[in-house]
């Protein structure tokens, strides 16, 4: 209303030279108030700003020099990714962000095979080393929280009468955020959730992200297998393309899968799709008695551990994983559903399907020896606590007998004392001024 009357009274001048020499008056100034902040924001831009802008430039470049045809295969492999898309993508990439654009799956390059003239046993040994002993043993610290790692966050407690739903989210001092979950769906076995999220064949079926999933390598020994896929991003951003290592270990009925990032110098890196290098996406599946409460291990839990770098800032991913988290559980639970209906009518198991079932055999007495390693390392960690404190503890009292000593000499009144005090005890406590 203030700014109506004050354009009013304006409009009002007797003479159009008035009415402009006031309106310029009036506008002046804001626009003023606009170029300061302009200014201000471009020296105070974020990271992240700066690498969205330095993409756009690299990508415009890179079309420019593919159109002349002077794009070199050095600064096409030179290309790394710096903006991804905010997904939360939970046991084999489930994502839930809309794109209208990128590479559609007829016009999809296939990647290069594999040279058929190396050696077999090269081939077995290059494909066993890929996901290796450490990589279980780690997750096996993740499902029992011992792996040393920050505390978990609470972020979401949801349920269907068909499922249940539980995720933690940590922020380690380097790398991008971590995710945990929980998952029982009730009437399934931990046989059919194996397979379920290993079968890349019946995966196309539910999962509209998914733009192309190629085998490049397996081991039919161990069960070892290099998948190579592309997922769907939003307009924004140029699609992105995975290398991911997997293997899967059994114990006592239980299934630990590991999925990972691995290099592969087979699929050449390009500009489109984008590569993820830092991937990491496993989980733990047993059986667990139905929330009905009959006593019958007729539900299956899915203990999911995930985290990737998304190349844009945390905090803005954070919120996209909230925002998204829901709806990408209740797809997951959907493609399982209609998974268990087509396995049901005798459909012939994939071969993705088939190689889920090859795994690697960890007995009850290894598993108790990973416990009681894990558990030592504890104990000696508890150990070490209090011989810290007692060493920080000698600094505090040097720090707080300094401070009487010069409250006691200097003579400037009750407030220098207590300021001399309160700078004393914040050092002695380790915090900062």
């Amino acid at each position: 209303m203030a700014l109506g009357s004050v354009l009013l009274e304006i409009l009002q001048r007797p003479t159009i030279g008035e009415v402009l020499s006031e309106i310029l008056i009036f506008v002046i100034p804001l626009w003023v108030a606009v170029a300061i902040g302009v200014i201000v924001g471009w020296a105070w831009k974020p990271k992240w700003a700066s690498n969205l802008s330095r993409e756009m430039l690299l990508d415009s470049k890179v079309s420019k020099e593919a159109e002349k045809g002077e794009l070199s295969v050095t600064t096409a492999s030179s290309v790394i990714p710096s903006f991804n898309i905010l997904k939360f993508q939970l046991p084999s990439c489930v994502s839930w962000v809309a794109d209208d654009g990128g590479i559609q799956k007829d016009s999809l390059s296939v990647p290069p095979t594999l040279n058929s003239e190396r050696s077999s046993s090269k081939i077995e040994k290059e494909r066993s080393d890929l996901v290796m002993e450490d990589d279980f043993e780690h997750l096996s610290k993740l499902v029992e929280v011992t792996d040393g790692g920050p505390a978990w966050i609470q972020v979401m407690d949801r349920s269907t009468p068909a499922m249940s739903y539980q995720a933690w989210r940590r922020d380690p001092e380097t790398g991008p955020p971590q995710y945990r979950s929980r998952t029982v769906y009730e009437d399934a076995t931990p046989d059919m959730m194996r397979d379920f999220f290993w079968d890349d064949e019946f995966r196309a079926k539910w999962d509209d992200m998914l733009l192309h999933a190629e085998t490049l390598e397996e081991c039919p020994t161990k069960g070892t297998m290099v998948v190579h896929w592309v997922r769907k991003f939003p307009f924004f951003c140029s699609d992105r393309e995975y290398i991911i290592g997997r293997r899967i270990w059994e114990s006592g009925q239980m299934y630990y899968c590991v999925t990972k990032g691995i290099p592969c110098s087979s699929v050449p890196r390009s500009n489109k799709p984008r590569r993820v290098d830092l991937y990491y996406s496993s989980w733990r599946i047993r059986a667990v008695e139905s929330k009905r409460g009959d006593g019958q291990l007729t539900a299956c839990e899915v203990m999911l551990f995930h985290h990737e770098d998304m190349g844009i800032p945390w905090e803005i991913a954070k919120l996209g994983v909230r925002q998204g988290m829901w709806g990408a559980v209740k797809k997951i639970e959907a493609g399982l559903r209609a998974y268990q209906k087509h396995r049901a009518s005798a459909a012939p198991l994939s071969h993705s399907a088939l190689m889920a079932q090859i795994n690697t055999k960890v007995s009850a007495d290894h598993m108790k020896s990973l416990e009681s390693r894990t558990s030592d390392m504890l104990e000696i960690e508890s150990q070490e606590t209090p011989q810290k404190r007692v060493g920080n503890s000698i600094p505090k009292f040097l720090v707080i007998g300094g401070a009487i000593a010069l409250a006691c000499t200097l003579d400037r009144g009750l407030a220098t004392k207590a300021l001399i005090f309160g700078v004393a005890r914040r050092f002695a406590n380790g915090r900062r001024l």
